[in-house]
């Protein structure tokens, strides 16, 4: 507690500290909500930043800083006056910048979102709100991405995950290579058209846009009566293809089993889902954000986001599993071809995707 209340020392906080204690359960950073006594003082939430995952530090703050900024500006033009509970809000140290640097750890401070919840369930109507609150975050960021640098470069880029698997395999650090070859190949028959994205990209004909790159769910603010007060957990908010956060919300969420489970018969993309988020997110930002050819390219993303985790999660399959956490020897190769099936099924309905994009488009 002490060194806590050393660290919130640096950081130009209003009111008295009277309290911190830890706050959710997050996976990347550890997050301390930092009680004030006094009423008319918000409270804060104290983070320690994993600089091992974000290596540049200062970028990364001047990312958020830069599209929380802007988001404000914004805001404050239409007249909104709760702008705490509708933006982030980072607090400055007394050297001015809005992270602190203890000799072993980064730490920053923002401003706590009173009277506000998150929420875990995913249903078409969250989805709905999801798609869009992430369309309009977007929009309201579609020109500063020249503003912005890469968090974690390359994040997103199916080009360079092919790539990672074909010399895995090749080389075949752990001797795994050959019980997964018709696996490999059933993938690399799909592979050409997955990396379209980047293709087009070299073709001058998508640009990069400021992508969250973390859609969840639980990365909104509602408050108490279900309305969306502000997107949160903007460390990955970075240029990349709009595909980045229209198609990692529903890898994720319409998904009808969890992605490391072996019951590969029971998986369906849910089209439910798939047609909330869709019309929630074209409703804020096709408009004012997405061109046609994008617009086109929504069952291609959708498409690819299962595609693309599973050639990661058989890359680290091959590798040694050392990137994510597993259970047992084979967990990675499940995970790989759970996300496998979500991507035929999500194939399956491509046709369907289509349909329902046009018929939103009249």
């Amino acid at each position: 507690m002490n060194n806590l209340n050393n660290i919130t020392s640096k950081f130009l906080i209003e009111g008295t500290v009277s309290d911190i204690k830890p706050l959710g359960n997050g996976l990347i950073n550890d997050t301390y909500r930092i009680h004030t006594a006094e009423t008319d003082r918000p409270d804060y939430v104290l983070q320690r930043i994993n600089h091992h995952i974000f290596t540049d530090v200062d970028l990364l703050q001047h990312n958020v800083e830069t599209v929380t900024n802007h988001i404000r500006e914004q805001l404050k033009a239409e007249g909104v006056d709760d702008l705490d509970r509708r933006v982030l809000r980072f607090v400055p140290t007394t050297e001015g910048k809005t992270y602190f640097f203890d000799g072993e750890s980064y730490w920053r401070v923002s401003v706590f979102i009173s009277d506000a919840v998150t929420m875990e369930t995913v249903t078409p109507d969250s989805s709905y709100d999801a798609g869009k609150a992430f369309g309009d975050f977007e929009a309201r960021l579609a020109y500063i991405a020249d503003q912005l640098g890469e968090t974690i470069p390359d994040f997103h880029n199916m080009c360079l995950r092919r790539d990672q698997l074909r010399k895995v395999y090749a080389e075949d650090p752990v001797g795994r290579a050959e019980s997964v070859k018709q696996f490999v190949e059933e993938i690399e028959a799909y592979m050409d058209e997955m990396c379209l994205g980047e293709r087009l990209l070299a073709e001058g004909k998508l640009q990069k846009r400021v992508c969250h790159c973390d859609t969840k769910v639980n990365n909104m603010m509602f408050d108490k009566q279900g309305k969306v007060l502000c997107v949160i957990d903007l460390d990955t908010v970075m240029p990349s293809l709009f595909v980045s956060d229209y198609g990692d919300f529903l890898r994720t969420a319409a998904n009808t089993i969890a992605e490391d489970s072996s019951e590969y018969e029971k998986i369906d993309f849910r089209m439910d889902i798939f047609e909330a988020f869709t019309r929630g997110y074209l409703e804020s930002a096709q408009g004012s954000l997405l061109t046609p050819l994008e617009v086109s390219l929504l069952p291609y993303a959708a498409e690819l986001f299962p595609y693309m985790q599973c050639v990661r999660f058989l890359w680290d399959y091959l590798s040694g599993d050392h990137y994510w956490k597993c259970q047992y020897a084979e967990h990675n190769l499940t995970r790989a071809r759970n996300q496998w099936h979500l991507f035929l099924k999500a194939k399956a309905h491509e046709a369907e995707m289509k349909q329902f994009i046009e018929e939103l488009k009249k």
